[in-house]
């Protein structure tokens, strides 16, 4: 990014948005997206928390067993980008600062390979009904958007943490 265009990118931000690294923090639609990627990860820690009915609040959200699993085998992309953000420092391996900028992908990836789950659990075993899958595929499409039409994201993914002079 030239000089010149450094100042326009950053002036709508206040102080407040960068973090200790002078990098933007990470964007709200970044977690949304990594939190419905998890999903299935967080009805499993909801229901183990759940000391009354533990099995009550996994067949809330997910009626058939089989699509909760198949949640948390899509989920691990996402298991694998918390990672990513947990290394994100300036003393992370070579391999995260190689991957940072592939998070958007890997996250977008992600949400395609689960509706591609729901689509095969649909098709396959008839685990889930029309107006779920269109839905599903509506919070997909609007999440896949969200992930392109960011401009914080884009900033996020181009910056790195790095160690700062001490002053």
């Amino acid at each position: 990014m030239s000089t010149s265009q450094a100042p326009k990118t950053y002036q709508e931000y206040s102080i407040e948005d960068f973090d200790k690294f002078d990098c933007l923090k990470l964007s709200k639609r970044f977690y949304i997206v990594l939190l419905f990627v998890l999903r299935g990860y967080l009805v499993w820690l909801m229901s183990v928390t759940n000391m009354k009915d533990r099995v009550g609040t996994m067949q809330w959200i997910y009626p058939e067993t089989n699509l909760f699993f198949l949640s948390l085998i899509s989920g691990v992309i996402g298991l694998f980008v918390v990672l990513i953000i947990s290394l994100r420092r300036p003393d992370a391996p070579k391999w995260i600062q190689q991957l940072w900028p592939y998070c958007r992908t890997l996250l977008v990836g992600a949400l395609i390979f689960d509706f591609i789950i729901n689509l095969i659990g649909f098709f396959y075993w008839q685990l889930s009904s029309i107006p779920w899958l269109v839905c599903q595929g509506a919070i997909v499409f609007a999440l896949i958007i969200l992930c392109f039409t960011s401009k914080r994201l884009q900033i996020n993914l181009s910056e790195f943490p790095q160690t700062l002079p001490e002053k």
